[in-house]
């Protein structure tokens, strides 16, 4: 049995997390950080849950202190006002988990069992605490979804890091999105990013490129030139599409991540590199290297961390939040004010596989934007491969229905049209996801395959 204690100005939301928890727990509650911490003081919690929002201080603001005051005793951090940078900032800050409401209690449980599980096995959580943090809206990443929480996790535990890092993930996932975040929370915020595409050049100027040469080392060499790395000094140098390097390149390369340092085409000197080198590859690095086409030591030494950026139809239920940030940085780019998704629009976007990702999304809204006559997006401003997504969801019009007959239809109908892909459905049926789990639950819906035993309601 642990002790924990949740600190939530939510009364309701508490007491619902108190009756869950104290049939296996002891449970303490209070109402804002200052509470929180007076019986933190008496109750020695062995996992601390805290909202976000609340009067006084902020539980981010709170969470340092927290953490300094009780610092084997992980915090889990809840809000239902989430974004990337809170939840980058609560990582850095030391908080072992991140969960967003309405919450999702099967999702509370396996969070509290692991950070209860990871205390019992001493192991430390993260004590870094980001002192200052500057928005940068410019590189903001959208997302709700799991998939997308998980890559905020990650960049808010290995941000400060000196670590290599490799993004992977289907291209126009925004995997240099990635990079820049990790860069401007990491320590040298201020120093320059500079990336490469490594597909972009032929070896001969690539290699050029990235180390630099000297006077007279080729055809056209007039002066001496400095190289990506020599620019990315104290700061970060992102290495895009790293698997098209020709196996010369891989070899200086790995040099450059074993000691620090480089040689410019047709230098004699050897410089030295503080850049923190993050890479990025739509392929699949380790079938590259078991094709023999990529260096097996250099494969380890770029991925001590990946980050996995999930491809847009594995996120569907981010649509409408994305939809949203795209449309108005299109609007303000175009001067246009289109501000609505018709019906029609949204169901092809969830039933369509999205090759091209986010950016295909994005470079589809440009050009719907452009065209568009009046304020609202519609199926005709679409491409043709998206009209054929449309399905045959019809209203329900048997008039001896009863109300409930007409809401189970539905709502069957919507689970079947996106796969039973709940995000989605919560989306299209405009509801959140304990609400539909209860209707689930109260229709005694059955997703084909799936285990008989209903769901449990969130608190």
């Amino acid at each position: 049995m642990a002790k924990i204690l949740i600190i939530d100005d939510d009364v309701a939301s508490c007491r619902t997390l108190q009756l869950h928890f104290r049939a296996t727990h002891e449970v303490e509650i209070a109402h804002d950080a200052a509470a929180g911490m007076s019986v933190a003081e008496s109750f020695g919690p062995n996992l601390i849950i805290l909202d976000i929002r609340m009067p006084g201080r902020s539980g981010l603001e709170a969470l340092p202190g927290f953490k300094t005051r009780f610092a084997q005793t992980p915090v889990i951090i809840i809000t239902a006002f989430d974004d990337m940078d809170s939840t980058i900032t609560a990582m850095q800050r030391g908080a072992d988990d991140y969960i967003t409401k309405p919450i999702d209690i099967s999702e509370m449980d396996q969070a509290v069992e692991r950070a209860i599980n990871r205390r019992q096995s001493d192991v430390a959580g993260l004590q870094l605490v980001l002192e200052h943090q500057t928005s940068h809206r410019g590189y903001t990443m959208i997302g709700n979804s799991r998939p997308m929480k998980e890559v905020f996790k990650t960049i808010g535990l290995i941000a400060h890091k000196p670590v290599t890092v490799h993004i992977s993930g289907p291209s126009g996932t925004g995997k240099e999105l990635v990079a820049r975040n990790l860069h401007r929370v990491g320590p040298t915020p201020d120093g320059p990013f500079v990336a490469i595409n490594c597909a972009a050049l032929v070896e001969t100027l690539l290699e050029s490129d990235m180390f630099g040469h000297e006077k007279g080392a080729f055809t056209g060499a007039i002066s001496s030139q400095p190289g990506k790395f020599a620019l990315a000094q104290d700061g970060t140098i992102f290495l895009d599409e790293v698997g098209e390097l020709s196996p010369n390149i891989q070899a200086k390369l790995l040099r450059v991540l074993q000691e620090k340092e480089y040689l410019p085409v047709g230098g004699k000197e050897i410089r030295q590199t503080n850049a923190r080198i993050i890479s990025a590859c739509n392929a699949n690095l380790k079938q590259l290297v078991a094709d023999n086409r990529f260096r097996e030591d250099l494969f380890y030494r770029l991925q001590v961390v990946n980050i996995p950026v999930p491809a847009l139809k594995d996120r569907l239920e981010d649509l409408p939040s994305l939809i949203s940030y795209l449309l108005g940085r299109i609007n303000r780019e175009f001067h246009k004010s289109v501000a609505t998704i018709s019906a029609e629009v949204m169901e092809a976007f969830y039933a369509y596989t999205w090759p091209g990702n986010v950016r295909e999304l994005e470079n589809l809204l440009m050009k719907a934007v452009a065209m568009c006559p009046g304020d609202t997006v519609t199926l005709d401003l679409l491409p043709p491969q998206l009209h054929t997504q449309v399905s045959s969801l019809a209203p329900v019009t048997d008039a001896r229905l009863s109300l409930q007959d007409v809401e189970r239809a539905h709502v069957l109908r919507v689970l079947q049209h996106t796969g039973w892909h709940r995000g989605c459905a919560c989306e299209i049926l405009g509801t959140s996801r304990p609400r539909l789990r209860r209707l689930i639950n109260q229709y005694n819906l059955k997703e084909p395959g799936a285990a008989s035993a209903s769901e449990p309601d969130d608190p």
